[in-house]
């Protein structure tokens, strides 16, 4: 199952604004030890070894921030620059990756900030849960969690997921892909970002449940397309 699959069913499971284990379990063992002791002694490669531990991760985050390629790249830059610039400033109270996470979304909402992005976001008010005239919970319940393996649809649903994901607001983007990609728990999320812990699950479980809606959407739509196929066929 790759992290598509992944990250949509988990989409689809959730019941509720609930702390769920990390996509990709975290290891007891600090392997960032060695990598911090490089950059605190200044040694030749320790940027280098700084690059090929976070470069991907950290780009990641600061596309889903900035949604421009090129204003990733330089976010990149600039947050692994100042990271190892500033390792003093790193006292160990919180993981490294958390600290490295933290300049990344900093300087990715301040290069929102310049840009003055009119990016094509959804509003706050989109992203809570749905409710029909007699005040109850109105989401769709059919069940399509079983069409994800579905190999005629995969390439269109990664499409699909990340043009979803591109629309949450910079917020909830950083807090989602945190949790559900980069597999931080809420606490450390909480931390990485300065935000209180109920905003973190808050902010997840919205981006979720917005997902969900489109992914609904797609799938429904897909397969009744497929369906009037078949009849024109037969």
């Amino acid at each position: 199952m790759d992290r598509t699959e992944i990250v949509a069913e988990r989409t689809y499971q959730e019941p509720g604004v609930v702390e769920m284990p990390p996509l990709f379990p975290r290891t007891v063992i600090d392997r960032d030890a060695a990598l911090v002791e490089q950059l605190r002694r200044g040694d030749a490669g320790a940027a280098e070894a700084l690059v090929g531990a976070y470069g991907d991760r950290v780009y990641r985050l600061a596309i889903r921030i900035t949604g421009n390629a090129s204003d990733a790249e330089e976010v990149v830059q600039d947050a692994l620059w100042t990271a190892s610039r500033k390792i003093e400033t790193f006292r160990g109270a919180a993981a490294f990756g958390s600290w490295v996470y933290r300049i990344t979304a900093n300087t990715a909402y301040e290069k929102l900030r310049r840009r003055r992005s009119r990016r094509n976001e959804v509003s706050w008010e989109d992203l809570g849960p749905a409710f029909d005239d007699k005040g109850q919970h109105a989401e769709v319940a059919v069940d399509w969690s079983g069409r994800l393996k579905d190999p005629a649809i995969e390439t269109e649903l990664k499409s699909v997921l990340s043009a979803a994901i591109d629309e949450l607001p910079a917020d909830h983007r950083a807090a989602f892909v945190l949790h559900d990609v980069e597999g931080l728990s809420n606490p450390e999320i909480a931390q990485t970002l300065h935000l209180k812990l109920g905003t973190v699950k808050s902010r997840v479980h919205r981006a979720r449940l917005f997902l969900r809606r489109h992914l609904a959407n797609y799938m429904d739509g897909t397969f009744g397309v497929a369906q009037v196929r078949t009849l024109r066929m037969g």
